[in-house]
């Protein structure tokens, strides 16, 4: 691991948020979220860039284009949980902001959220509203990612939730994020944490590669008695379509889910909820192969041959333990 020389631009007790942003391979977009952030917010703050063996020089446009940002450079991915660890045990604000990179702060985004915060003491995350584009709502934040909620989630039952609300409930699809409310987990993309907070639980779970660790620190964060709250007091604008850190790998990351939530129900749910999640995850695996195997077989295309090279990659996964390459 490398340390850039950047000092940050402010002094300690100055410094009323940390805002942690992990990186990797997206240069054009880190680049116009860090402006975002320069350009929106007006408290206190520091950067801090935490590049995760990015190939595509980000950091070094950290350290030319941002001398001011704080900037950790990896010689190897640390993951998302390890990367935002290493940036919050540095962090000198008096909260702490996980940002993705392919987002953008809107309209003092990040001073409307601390001054909210600092309105509820009983808050322990909270997250914003989150646009996909012009009046498009992202539906972020989401239920615990138990055996039950899984289940719905896996067999696609969640197609069934405009004539049962049951089957909506992982993803709470009956609410539009138009309005405040407690949440099991807020989403990662835009995490505030007040520093008395993360003292008292402590940082993630670098246990998770990527997936479910924003799920397991709300809900420690929880445990510990605090809330999690969704508010559109204010918005950023998620670029999803440019999302290179899981979109881009396909397969290896869709495996990576999977495992990531049995590492959380085995933490949470004990052995019988890990075995029953790993039973519906072959289970389902083995009956999406012998669909599309058939479809393929019948009417060949890309598509269906995708799907057939994903249910085989999770299959070895849960079998033999092999993961993609």
């Amino acid at each position: 691991m490398e340390y850039s020389n950047n000092a940050p631009a402010l002094i300690e007790d100055e410094v009323r948020v940390s805002v942690i942003i992990v990186n990797w391979n997206t240069l054009d977009l880190l680049r116009d979220c860090i402006r975002s952030v320069m350009a929106e917010t007006k408290s206190p703050y520091e950067i801090i860039v935490v590049d995760n063996a990015s190939s595509d020089d980000s950091a070094a446009m950290v350290q030319s284009e941002f001398p001011d940002a704080i900037l950790i450079a990896n010689q190897k991915n640390m993951g998302f949980a390890g990367a935002n660890n290493q940036g919050l045990g540095i962090a000198s604000g008096q909260s702490v902001l996980l940002l993705n990179p392919d987002t953008i702060v809107l309209d003092r985004a990040i001073d409307k959220m601390l001054d909210w915060l600092n309105a509820h003491n009983d808050v322990g995350c909270v997250g914003c509203q989150v646009l996909e584009g012009p009046g498009i709502i992202q539906r972020t934040c989401f239920a615990d990612p138990g055996p039950a909620n899984l289940v719905i989630v896996e067999l696609g039952l969640m197609r069934l939730a405009k004539y049962i609300r049951f089957f909506g409930r992982p993803w709470y699809t009956w609410w539009d994020r138009c309005s405040s409310r407690d949440v099991d987990v807020v989403s990662g993309m835009f995490m505030l944490v007040p520093r008395n907070v993360l003292e008292q639980v402590g940082p993630l779970d670098d246990a998770f590669f990527i997936y479910a660790e924003e799920a397991d620190w709300c809900r420690r964060i929880r445990s510990a008695g605090w809330r999690c709250v969704f508010t559109p007091e204010a918005q950023i604008i998620h670029l999803d379509g440019g999302s290179k850190s899981t979109s881009q790998i396909g397969s290896k990351m869709y495996v990576q889910m999977q495992k990531s939530h049995l590492i959380y129900v085995r933490k949470h749910y004990g052995w019988p909820g890990f075995l029953a999640v790993k039973a519906l995850f072959v289970f389902s695996a083995i009956g999406r192969f012998c669909l599309f195997g058939v479809l393929q077989m019948l009417r060949p295309n890309q598509n269906t041959r995708a799907r057939v090279r994903l249910s085989l990659a999770t299959l070895r996964y849960h079998i033999i333990g092999q993961e993609p390459g």
